[in-house]
């Protein structure tokens, strides 16, 4: 690598230059009108363009500073762990302008540097290390990059045509990336439009989506919960239980319980941090010892209980896992076993997830205070829509389908992002050479 210059960031940089605060609506802004960054503009090592507000009009000769092409921004006043995210912006904006926060990148000269390839640069765990050690400031919430140690980040300068391979190679992945994850949205918004249709219209003997209720609605029933399929029942959550007991419980609460009971390695207590919807995490953070497990298993969790968040976000709802082995469910949440034969608990847990009729039960129950909350008697009185079993067996298979593409595109583009950061540390520290092919032999 003797052919690689050991600089600095300011041998490339003439000037970092900042916006300035003016009033803004808290808006995107439209036609004829000019817009301010919000610092959540510069986010994930990308450009949001639409994370903009409003400058109101007599403030508009104030905004000085528009957005340029090919440039590189950086956050120059954040959190701890966004001060110094940086991104590229490969067109102008000029209706955008940049607030007091956030820096723009002016390089020397663009025929020494290319600003694509030092946007990567800005993207490295070295540089983020840079960042955490020199960020200054005394509060916990609020970082500052001073500008003379951002110019001083050190950078290994290759030749401008190794600069611009690599910036070429780096957007391939990029592109990839991007292409899966406009995918990812696509599918998400059809599985939302289909957990709305099947959940309220299900699917006909002929397996198609029965149709909406105004179009056909002598196929539709008066019940509790509004217009349902003739087919189907409104069925309390608390008529569907399995027989065992007790089929839901909360706990331990109290004293049946203490801090100083946790251990540092045991069984799992499970908390709302591993309760999100449709999702079990299984990051364990708190234990208790096996005796301690035997006096309280009367709190223990099955596979395919479902699991709702009862204080702080309530009606969250997952399934807990199959591979749960033992594990507590703790006084936050409620941990429900259903009879499988009379309802599937894929399809409650779709629910009580994003029922309309499950979520107005909720929030007309809901408790205040400085948490809020939902009581026993709320979950036990839900009523659920209930098809017949064959018929939630299709729903629930239409549903897995769609949720186990989702998750597959999402583990990929998991990879692609793993496997970009590699290329990225090989690349960019010169690890791994981009040579040019050489040329063919004469014939």
């Amino acid at each position: 690598m003797s052919d690689w210059f050991d600089g600095q960031l300011s041998d490339a940089i003439a000037s970092l230059d900042a916006g300035v605060s003016v009033n803004a609506e808290d808006r995107p802004h439209g036609a004829g009108e000019i817009g301010v960054l919000k610092t959540s503009a510069v986010s994930g090592g990308a450009f949001h363009p639409k994370q903009n507000k409003t400058v109101v009009e007599r403030e508009r000769r104030l905004a000085s500073e528009s957005v340029n092409g090919d440039s590189i921004l950086v956050s120059r006043m954040n959190t701890p762990a966004l001060v110094g995210e940086s991104c590229y912006v490969a067109e102008p904006h000029p209706s955008l302008f940049l607030p007091d926060r956030l820096w723009q990148l002016k390089p020397k000269h663009r025929s020494s540097v290319n600003v694509r390839w030092l946007s990567f640069v800005l993207q490295t765990s070295a540089y983020r290390s840079y960042v955490d050690v020199h960020a200054t400031g005394t509060s916990g919430s609020m970082r500052n990059l001073p500008k003379s140690r951002l110019l001083a980040f050190p950078v290994r300068y290759p030749s401008l045509t190794e600069q611009a391979k690599i910036a070429e190679i780096l957007d391939t992945c990029d592109a990839a990336v991007q292409k899966t994850e406009a995918l990812i949205d696509n599918l998400k918004a059809i599985k939302r439009g289909l957990l709305h249709d099947l959940l309220t219209r299900g699917i006909d003997a002929s397996g198609r989506l029965r149709p909406q209720q105004s179009e056909a609605p002598h196929l539709y029933k008066a019940s509790p919960l509004g217009w349902i399929p003739t087919e189907w029942d409104a069925v309390r959550l608390d008529g569907v239980l399995a027989p065992v007991d007790p089929a839901m419980r909360s706990g331990p609460f109290g004293s049946a319980l203490l801090k100083h009971e946790l251990v540092a390695v045991g069984h799992p207590l499970l908390g709302i941090d591993n309760v999100y919807a449709e999702r079990f995490v299984s990051d364990y953070t708190r234990f208790v010892s096996p005796q301690k497990f035997a006096q309280l298993a009367r709190y223990a969790v099955r596979p395919a209980d479902l699991m709702i968040t009862i204080m702080g976000t309530v009606g969250r709802c997952c399934l807990v896992p199959d591979d749960i082995e033992q594990a507590l469910s703790s006084k936050h949440t409620w941990t429900i076993t259903l009879d499988s034969e009379k309802y599937s608990p894929y399809l409650a847990m779709l629910q009580i997830n994003y029922s309309p009729w499950v979520l107005r039960h909720f929030a007309k129950d809901q408790q205040g205070g400085t948490m809020a909350a939902i009581r026993s008697e709320t979950l036990r009185s839900t009523l659920l829509p209930s098809p017949p079993r064959d018929e939630q067996r299709l729903i629930e298979e239409r549903l897995r389908e769609i949720s186990k593409r989702i998750d597959l595109e999402e583990d990929a583009v998991e990879k692609m992002r793993l496997n970009k950061s590699a290329l990225m540390d090989d690349l960019l520290t010169g690890r791994v050479r981009v040579t040019p092919l050489p040329e063919s032999a004469p014939a």
